[in-house]
């Protein structure tokens, strides 16, 4: 799966699918999540794509080529890579059940879609890659849906 168009489609209409079949207290392989915080983790990551949460540039500018190189590289994310807005402790769950999330996590998935159709040039910061296009937000949105598929151990069709 190479292009934009088909990472898109993956997003859209396969990876909600795919964690609903998670039961919402496995642990994963590897980090201190369990499913259900994943899928508020993947709907936080969606309103930043979408411009609706926004956090500083963590990265500093003289690396953002390099970071944004490996962006948009097919390696992936290395297992337990750290990310400092969440720190070393997990986020307290805040939809009552996974099947709330996952429905959040449509309706981001959604917004995000909707934001960047309604105004294509675009471009929102990420704390860790700096400012992202389009094609960049579903790069690294789609990557980082297969890191946390294969934490949890779900191989996608792709």
């Amino acid at each position: 799966m190479e292009n934009t168009a088909a990472k898109a489609a993956f997003l859209k209409d396969e990876f909600v699918n795919l964690l609903s079949t998670l039961n919402p207290s496995a642990k994963g392989l590897w980090g201190k999540m369990n499913a259900h915080q994943m899928v508020e983790h993947m709907s936080f990551s969606f309103r930043q794509a979408s411009g609706k949460d926004t956090y500083p540039l963590l990265t500093p500018e003289e690396n953002i080529p390099k970071v944004q190189a490996f962006l948009m590289s097919d390696k992936t994310f290395r297992e337990n890579t750290p990310n400092a807005i969440i720190g070393d402790d997990t986020i307290p769950e805040k939809n009552a059940t996974i099947a709330d999330a996952l429905n959040e996590l449509q309706t981001e998935i959604n917004d995000f879609f909707a934001v960047f159709q309604a105004t294509p040039d675009a471009s929102f910061i990420n704390p860790f890659f700096g400012m992202l296009n389009y094609d960049m937000w579903v790069q690294l949105l789609y990557k980082h849906s297969l890191h946390h598929l294969r934490q949890f151990g779900i191989t996608p069709n792709t």
